[in-house]
């Protein structure tokens, strides 16, 4: 009985902790409340957002996260694209950054809506259903050939490497992996900022890859 008891306590006294440590939580930020581009990329049925991160604040975080997906027509908009864009109403993206399930309503474009990409779809809701990656962009690393990737796992032998942004000058570059053999997270490369091609030969032998995606103009500087 007395055994019972004790770990009856210790249940309690835990979610007590779990429950302070959840209403401690800090108010966001409102200087993360703005509009923040997002590309739409494609894996099998799954569909994931990523937004389209600069060395500036608010827009001075990666995050990767899965969305819902919310039928064969918009998958197969998102699978067939070279490239589809999301121009959010504003919102705040650390909630995105603390892994809470939102409902974002964008324009969605065929191309990138910044430079003439075609609207398809006006005030969309988006359901940001799982927060995959998060990282701040900041105490960031000198500029290197030396490239350190951080990894994303999906189910199975299914990967998500995603580059870790150095600073300036640099690139935002995601690759998709079916993993056959082990997969280096440092490589080194050509050039502080190498090209895409480049980059898949280096995971060539990791297995069966999809390049994402892949921009370097938002951090010549």
């Amino acid at each position: 009985m007395r055994l019972l008891l004790t770990l009856l306590l210790v249940t309690l006294s835990g979610f007590a902790v779990a429950e302070e440590e959840k209403a401690e939580l800090p108010p966001v930020d409102p200087a993360y409340h703005a509009e923040h581009p997002m590309a739409l990329l494609n894996q099998g049925s799954s569909i994931f957002a990523i937004n389209l991160p600069t060395y500036k604040a608010p827009h001075d975080v990666q995050v990767v996260y899965k969305i819902e997906n919310p039928d064969v027509a918009f998958l197969e908009l998102v699978r067939n694209a070279d490239l589809i864009t999301l121009k959010p109403q504003a919102f705040n993206i650390q909630h995105l950054m603390r892994g809470a399930e939102i409902t974002i309503t964008a324009d969605v474009f065929d191309g990138d809506y910044k430079q003439g990409g075609s609207l398809i779809y006006s005030n969309r809701e988006i359901v940001m259903s799982k927060k995959l990656y998060s990282r701040e962009l900041t105490n960031l690393t000198k500029s290197s050939q030396w490239q350190n990737y951080d990894l994303i796992t999906l189910k199975g032998t299914k990967r998500i490497y995603i580059h870790k942004i150095q600073q300036a000058p640099s690139y935002n570059h995601l690759i998709f992996v079916d993993l056959v053999n082990a997969c280096m997270q440092k490589l080194r490369t050509s050039k502080r900022v190498p090209a895409e091609n480049e980059l898949t030969y280096k995971f060539i032998n990791c297995g069966t890859l999809k390049p994402l995606y892949y921009n370097a103009d938002n951090f010549k500087k």
